[in-house]
């Protein structure tokens, strides 16, 4: 770290903010005021909880590639393996239906997001353990390969159990339950989803930033072997974050299962390639930047929806993607690094 010389009060100069940093303010809010003024506040919230959806996933994308630089593509897989466990457990207490009584709603949410959290953070160490680690010193396209190969399985063993059609998942939250914004009707149920999104976000930089397990993280993806030499055990940093990066896309899992209703085997793979694009969208290894890009591709489909483009949507959110990359090939707030040795 770069030491900064000390000054006193006197002679310290009061910051400045430049026009570009007036600019980094001001162009979001305008952009947000313009979207909520074009799409009206249902589908702005609409669209604020959809790509809620796409930044828990692609916060695990991110991390696993901050760490060992691999583009885990079965990530998508267990988003989709987390709605299944999401539904399994509702199922298996007996919730066909509403709660409409407020207190076990809220104890039957936390039991469902503790679970399906905990199951496919349990799976995520697994799968590391057993798929990538022995490829960590491999050439990048073995692991990349490894990756595709483990999405195959999840999405052959989940449609072994549940075959390969779309069943149905327990909507517990009310679907009438509304709080009125600006004269327009919003689901209490897209309040929640992006209150709990965004408190799992929170929560993450957080542990990130101010923790001892956040530190080693941030140590091993600046320079594994430095970290390895000052004490940092990597193949438990490493483990931790396949176990945070797979707990939160259960929780997008349970999420998505309570918003729509419905589960397919195949159901990753269109959630993780945008939750991917997402990442690489707001910079891939920047944890802000991924949920930013989740965020950013939720109102790009919505906004296509509202247009009348509803079907461009996919092409809208890559060509947006492809324009961003020409002229910030890191992203929208990643860095761009050299090739580490």
């Amino acid at each position: 770290m770069t030491a900064v010389p000390a000054t006193s009060d006197a002679g310290r100069a009061a910051p400045r903010v430049g026009l570009g940093g007036v600019l980094r303010i001001l162009v979001p809010i305008a952009l947000l005021v313009a979207a909520w003024l074009y799409m009206g506040p249902e589908q702005f919230v609409n669209a604020l909880t959809r790509g809620a959806i796409y930044a828990l996933i692609a916060l695990g994308y991110t991390m696993v590639y901050g760490i060992i630089e691999l583009i885990n593509f079965a990530h998508g897989d267990m988003f989709m393996v987390g709605a299944f466990v999401s539904l399994s457990f509702l199922t298996f207490l007996g919730f066909t239906g509403a709660i409409t009584d407020i207190g076990l709603l809220a104890v039957v949410l936390f039991a469902t997001f503790v679970v399906s959290m905990g199951v496919m953070g349990v799976i995520g160490v697994i799968i590391e353990r057993f798929a990538y680690k022995p490829l960590r010193r491999a050439p990048r396209l073995a692991p990349l390969i490894t990756a595709i190969g483990v999405s195959f399985i999840l999405q052959n063993v989940v449609q072994l159990f549940y075959g390969p059609y779309q069943t149905n998942s327990p909507k517990i939250f009310p679907d009438t339950w509304f709080v009125e914004i600006a004269g327009a009707k919003i689901p209490v149920l897209s309040l929640f989803i992006i209150a709990v999104a965004v408190s799992l976000m929170i929560g993450l930089q957080l542990f990130i930033g101010r923790t001892r397990l956040g530190r080693s993280m941030r140590a091993t993806a600046a320079d594994r072997d430095a970290a390895a030499l000052m004490g940092v055990n990597i193949n438990r940093t490493i483990a931790i974050v396949f176990l945070i990066g797979s707990a939160l896309a259960g929780a997008a899992g349970v999420v998505n299962g309570l918003q729509y209703g419905v589960a397919t085997f195949n159901d990753g793979f269109q959630a993780g390639l945008k939750a991917f694009t997402a990442a690489v969208l707001g910079g891939i290894g920047n944890t802000i930047g991924a949920a930013l890009g989740g965020f950013i591709i939720g109102f790009i489909e919505v906004i296509a929806v509202v247009a009348g483009y509803g079907r461009w949507g996919p092409a809208i959110v890559f060509g947006t993607l492809v324009i961003v990359l020409v002229f910030r090939p890191a992203g929208l707030l990643g860095t761009q690094l050299g090739e580490r040795a």
